[in-house]
């Protein structure tokens, strides 16, 4: 049974967890993006916190700024120092009674997540035993796509829009009429099969706890395509956040129109330990669209299944 705990880090954030199976069980942690939430991890955490399925303690997280963690209003609170700070400490604590203390099983994380997942990767390599990523590009060749790809540049134009200082009040008018449009498939009529009004009121109540948090991401990040004043790219990303000695597994929603194809070339230069599974027929929102399909493929990226 899944249950919410509030976890309070030594830095004076808290954040708000989804939490599943023994405590001391080898941890697996899940990562959300831009604008989900805790929530949509829920069936995977069920899934392998059941003894038949590995048995792990399953936590999710709602990242700071989402669903009742901490939401500093500061932008800069959301750069990515702080924000892989909070995952460094959540880590701490989830796995001090582990049979690994300090280090996760593995590491599930998607669009904003992954960004996360990446840098604490790179930085932190210690801290997990696998990364695996569904739809989030590595700073690496975000920049160089960024800064060498006009279709990649016209698929993160909606960047721009986010960083407004009027985007939190335009998101949600209407009933968050543009959120919900983000969901829908370029060229197709109406919501997705998937969006049924079960989903959208989970939806509802993240949002309803504030927009300005999930908007700071955007605002903190030097990463973003060239606005109305022209790009603001840096030069160069550090080394150190470039190299992930992690062992790690990517599986990418082919049909994604905001991350395109291309963010996937040249990923080994930096990530030894690689492999890329591309899931045809799923887009960004693959949790949604092909559930059973990123589930086995997490089954099958796990480290070997822990001990009864």
């Amino acid at each position: 049974m899944i249950q919410t705990r509030t976890v309070a880090l030594p830095h004076r954030i808290h954040l708000n967890c989804r939490v599943c199976g023994e405590p001391g069980r080898p941890v697996l942690m899940f990562l959300h993006g831009f604008p989900e939430g805790a929530f949509v991890w829920d069936a995977l955490l069920e899934h392998f916190a059941d003894p038949a399925h590995g048995g792990y303690r399953c936590i999710a997280p709602h990242l700071r700024g989402y669903g009742g963690s901490s939401a500093p209003n500061d932008p800069s609170a959301y750069r990515a120092q702080a924000l892989v700070e909070d995952l460094r400490a959540l880590i701490a604590l989830e796995t001090a009674n582990a049979s690994h203390p300090g280090r996760l099983a593995a590491l599930v994380a998607h669009d904003w997540g992954g960004a996360l997942a990446w840098n604490l990767a790179a930085t932190h390599p210690s801290l997990m035993e696998r990364l695996i990523i569904l739809n989030a590009p590595h700073p690496g060749t975000l920049l160089r796509e960024l800064r060498q790809s006009p279709a990649q540049q016209a698929a993160s134009a909606y960047m721009n829009f986010l960083i407004r200082p009027d985007a939190a009040t335009l998101l949600a008018a209407d009933d968050y009429r543009r959120l919900w449009a983000f969901f829908t498939p370029p060229g197709h009529q109406g919501a997705p099969g998937w969006l049924t009004d079960a989903v959208r009121a989970r939806y509802r109540a993240v949002w309803g706890q504030g927009l300005e948090g999930p908007l700071n991401y955007y605002r903190a990040s030097p990463l973003r395509p060239p606005g109305p004043e022209g790009s603001l790219l840096p030069a160069t990303l550090p080394p150190a956040l470039l190299h992930v000695p992690v062992p790690t597994r990517v599986l990418w929603g082919m049909n994604d129109p905001a991350l395109l194809p291309g963010l996937l070339e040249g990923l080994d230069a930096y990530v030894p330990d690689l492999r890329i599974e591309r899931l045809s027929g799923a887009s960004h929102w693959l949790l949604h669209e092909a559930p059973q399909a990123v589930r086995e493929y997490i089954a099958a990226q796990l480290p070997t299944r822990p001990a009864s």
